[in-house]
C-alpha cells in the first residue's frame, strides 16, 4: 500500500514539475523574459537593468528546476539501491541550491510588490540555506534519519518555487501586489513545511503500528 502511495506521490510531483517547466519555458524563454507581465512592471523603474537582472534570473530558474527534478527521484527505490547515484544527485541538489541562494538577494531587490516581497524572499532564502545546510551536515555525520528529515524540509522550501506561483495568481486578482506576493510566499512556506511535518508524524505512527503488530512480539 505504501509503495503504491509513494509511486502515486512521485508521479504527481513529476507531473506538476513538467507543467511548471512548460510554464517557465513559455513565459520566460519562448516569448522572451521582457514580455512577462511581472518583468514589464520592473522595466518602468529607470534604475532597473534588464540585462543584469537576466544574469541572475536565468540561473535562478534553471538551478531551481534542477533541484525540483532531483527531489522526487531521491525518494525512489532505484535511488536508494544505488548509494553512489543517490550521493551524486544529492550533491548536485545541494550545489544547485547553494548557488541559487547567492543569486536570490539581487533578484529580491527588484521583486514585484516592493519591500514586503523582498523581505519575504530573503526569509525564504534563509530557510532554504538553513534546511539544506542541516541536511548536508547530517549526511556528513552519517545521521541518516536526521538527514532525511532536513532534506525533506529543504525540498519543501524548494517546492515554494512552484506553490508561490500557484498562490499568487488568485491573490493578485483582489489584492495589491504589495500584499499578494508576500502572502503567497509565506503561505507556500507554511503549507509545504506543515505537510512535511504531517507526513513525518504519520509515517512514525505507521512504523510504530507495524512494530506492535509484529508476529513475534518481545514479552
Amino acid at each position: 500500500m505504501q509503495t503504491k502511495q509513494r509511486k502515486l506521490t512521485i508521479g504527481v510531483l513529476y507531473f506538476t514539475i513538467a507543467l511548471f517547466t512548460i510554464y517557465i519555458f513559455i513565459m520566460f524563454l519562448l516569448n522572451g523574459v521582457e514580455w512577462a507581465p511581472m518583468v514589464k512592471g520592473k522595466m518602468k523603474n529607470p534604475d532597473f537593468s534588464l540585462a543584469t537582472w537576466k544574469l541572475f534570473f536565468y540561473p535562478h530558474i534553471f538551478l531551481g528546476t534542477i533541484a525540483l527534478a532531483i527531489g522526487p527521484f531521491q525518494l525512489t527505490k532505484i535511488s536508494r539501491r544505488k548509494p553512489k547515484l543517490h550521493k551524486m544527485l544529492g550533491k548536485i541538489y545541494a550545489v544547485a541550491i547553494f548557488i541559487n541562494i547567492l543569486v536570490v538577494p539581487y533578484i529580491s531587490l527588484s521583486a514585484t510588490g516592493g519591500r514586503g516581497t523582498m523581505i519575504a524572499f530573503l526569509i525564504l532564502n534563509a530557510l532554504w540555506l538553513w534546511t539544506t545546510a542541516m541536511g548536508v551536515i547530517k549526511a556528513t555525520q552519517r545521521k541518516i534519519s536526521a538527514h532525511k528529515e532536513w532534506i525533506l524540509r529543504s525540498y519543501a522550501i524548494t517546492w515554494v518555487f512552484v506553490t508561490f506561483r500557484i498562490f499568487v495568481i488568485p491573490f493578485s486578482l483582489f489584492l495589491d501586489s504589495s500584499l499578494a506576493f508576500p502572502i503567497a510566499v509565506y503561505l507556500g512556506i507554511a503549507m509545504n513545511l506543515l505537510f512535511v511535518e504531517w507526513r513525518k508524524r504519520k509515517n512514525k505512527k505507521l512504523t510504530t503500528g507495524r512494530k506492535i503488530a509484529s508476529p513475534n512480539p518481545v514479552i
